[in-house]
């Protein structure tokens, strides 16, 4: 079970050359985590291990997000995205995520290998944060049951007016 951490105003950039590494099964459960995640989400090892990854998911992150990365992933490809995350503290951190599935030797996905890097600070200000910002208060104004119709149909006139997908969106970032 999650652990209730109130968010907090504070802030920790992440380093030129920090690598966040993770590694989880299917179901988002932590398999492993390297020193710098631990550095960054303010757990121990073994804090994490066995955990769902959304235990460092921030509020201020738009469901849709999750849903779009979790779909991408679960049909075998990888994607990027921005994500804020939440240390056990209420800090939060920024991330450039790089997902992948794991597959084994009959091509089913067995698994899933984050790394994330420190993200772009002008294309988190001008762009990620405030359509962060819409997405979630289209989710806030909606009920519960159609929170993620209404900011995915945001979501997708945005890209739909760029002509492109959002993993090309992210890529051109």
């Amino acid at each position: 079970m999650r652990p209730k951490i109130t968010p907090t105003s504070v802030e920790k950039v992440m380093r030129e050359n920090d690598f966040i590494v993770s590694k989880t099964d299917t179901k988002g459960i932590i398999t492993y985590c390297n020193e710098i995640f631990l550095e960054y989400a303010k757990y121990s090892y073994n804090e994490l291990l066995g955990q769902n990854h959304n235990i460092i998911r921030h509020p201020d992150m738009p469901r849709i997000i999750f849903k779009l990365l979790w779909e991408t992933i679960q049909s075998g490809k990888e994607i990027n995205a921005y994500v804020k995350n939440m240390a056990s503290d209420g800090s939060y951190y920024w991330v450039d995520a790089n997902i992948t599935p794991v597959k084994n030797e009959n091509d089913k996905v067995v698994g899933y290998y984050s790394v994330r890097r420190k993200p772009n600070k002008s294309v988190l200000d001008r762009i990620i944060v405030p359509l962060y910002k819409k997405l979630l208060d289209e989710e806030r104004k909606n009920s519960i049951g159609t929170q993620m119709t209404a900011s995915g149909k945001l979501l997708t006139n945005l890209l739909n007016e760029k002509g492109l997908e959002y993993e090309e969106f992210i890529l051109t970032l």
